[in-house]
This record gives C-alpha cells, sequence and structure tokens, in this order.
C-alpha cells in the first residue's frame, strides 16, 4: 500500500505552528510515504513565500498546494518560480509561473502524481473549467500503471462542485479531496470505483475564529460592507486537520481513507489503521 498524508489549509502562523509541532509525530505514528498540505493563506492568512515552504518542508511536508490566494503576494509569486514542490492550479487562466502538477517519486520508483484544480463557481479568478482541464491532463497518465497513485486537491467554494468533478473522476485518479472552505465535512468515503473523497479537508488553523481570520473584522465585514476591513488571522492553538489514504499502487484506487483532527478546539480524532 502507499499511505498519503494529506493537511488542509494552514492558516497564518498558528496553522504552521501546529504543523511543526504535531506532524512528526504524524509521520512517527503512521509513516506515510508522502506527505501534502495546502499553503494557500500561510502566509499571514494570505498566500505563501519560500521560506514558509523550506520550513514546512524540514519538519516533513513533500509537496504543498495553493489555490487562489497562493499567487497574491510578491513574495509567493517568486515562490512558485523557484520552490519545484509548490503546485500551483493546473488550470489557472493567469500567466503566473510554477507547475499545475508534480510528480513524486518512492525509494521502490514507483510515481505518485499530485495535481491541484480550483473551482469554477464563486472564486472570482479566471480558470479553466476544472471538468474539461483535469480530463486533458488525465491522457499523460495510466493510474495503477504509468502511475501509483494520483491525488487532485479541489480548491473550490461550492460543495456540488466538489462532488460532481469527485464522481466525474471516480475510478480514474486516486483521491479527490476539497479545500479552501476551511470547515472539515463530515464525508469521508470511497465512491463505488475506487476513488477517496471528502467536500473539505478543513484548515490547520485556529477554529476560535471565522474561518481562521480574526471574528470582530469578519463581523464588521458582514455589518459593514461599504467598507474596506481588512482580515487578520488568529493565533490561538490550532487545530491540524487533514485525511489519511491508504491507496493500492497495482490498481491506484484507494484502499480506506479517515479523517484526522489533533489539537486546538476540535475533538481529536486520531484512526486506528
Amino acid at each position: 500500500m502507499i499511505r498519503l498524508l494529506f493537511c488542509g489549509d494552514i492558516v497564518g502562523r498558528g496553522g504552521r505552528q501546529c504543523i511543526v509541532r504535531y506532524l512528526p509525530e504524524l509521520r512517527k505514528r503512521y509513516a506515510p510515504h508522502c506527505v501534502i498540505a495546502n499553503v494557500d493563506n500561510a502566509a499571514h492568512g494570505i498566500g505563501v513565500t519560500a521560506e514558509i515552504v523550506q520550513q514546512l518542508h524540514d519538519v516533513g511536508v513533500d509537496i504543498c498546494t495553493g489555490g487562489n490566494h497562493v499567487w497574491d503576494k510578491k513574495e509567493g509569486r517568486q515562490a512558485l518560480a523557484h520552490c519545484p514542490h509548490l503546485v500551483r492550479p493546473y488550470n489557472q487562466l493567469i500567466p503566473l509561473p510554477g507547475v499545475g502538477s508534480v510528480q513524486f517519486s518512492l525509494p521502490d520508483g514507483k510515481k505518485i502524481v499530485v495535481v491541484q484544480l480550483l473551482g469554477n463557481l464563486h472564486l472570482s479568478v479566471p480558470v479553466e473549467n476544472p471538468f474539461i482541464a483535469i480530463d486533458r491532463f488525465l491522457t499523460s497518465y495510466t493510474l495503477g500503471k504509468s502511475v501509483a497513485a494520483i491525488f487532485v486537491d479541489f480548491h473550490a467554494d461550492a460543495t456540488s462542485e466538489k462532488m460532481a468533478l469527485a464522481h466525474y473522476l471516480d475510478g480514474r485518479v486516486s483521491a479527490v479531496i476539497g479545500t479552501h472552505t476551511h470547515i472539515p465535512s463530515a464525508d469521508t468515503f470511497i465512491l463505488p470505483h475506487g476513488t477517496a473523497y471528502q467536500t473539505d479537508v478543513g484548515m490547520c488553523g485556529d477554529y476560535l475564529s471565522v474561518i481562521g481570520m480574526a471574528p470582530k473584522a469578519a463581523i464588521d465585514r458582514f455589518l459593514y460592507p461599504y467598507k474596506t476591513i481588512p482580515l487578520t488571522p488568529t493565533e490561538a492553538e490550532a487545530t491540524l486537520c487533514g485525511v489519511l489514504i491508504d491507496i493500492d499502487p497495482s490498481s491506484g484506487r484507494a484502499h480506506t481513507i479517515a479523517p484526522i483532527r489533533l489539537g486546538g478546539a476540535l475533538s481529536e480524532y486520531l484512526p486506528e489503521l
């Protein structure tokens, strides 16, 4: 079996600190072959920097994925150009550097492909239709043959779009895991043809917040929509939210999937595998 650990959207310093604190423990307990983490909000709640990517790599993150904020900072655009294991959305239409997918090679030569897609609804970012884009992408790979696993981080707002893409890709990829909304959904399961799925994996951040941000500013945005009110991430103890997936490399299909919640305000859940 190939085991993947995916950590949800890292939000600010608190989210980074919980990765530093808990990931070595999770690597020791579950021995994942590859650790993936979403870093779209890792730098003070917006985007990422090369220094943060390196910090996460140093504690055991193999591949970082972005989203609709990964290029918001100048440092983020520089990171996309210089960090080979930082993945931006494959279907973005914004002409920026970086790669939309990456291959991760295991010691035995087996390959894991990680690709990220942006949703087409509500994100206000110009993208190619993710269904069409992933069709084109998959012409380069044969699941269970040329690659042992294909992992899709679908950074999207609408639950219906996430679920529709998962059904569309069932049996063609190993996993479709949603990010962006920062709240862990309860639908962690395997689709009929072997694709692991969760609508949203949740965030690595402080849940005594509004999706990782200080509540007052978030509330004021609803009360005073005509004002420009900046959001600031909270820095209380964060919860690490993730998902653990076992994949049969001979077929590329998921064998098990289980959520992980560790630390912070949410009730903890650590799977017994």
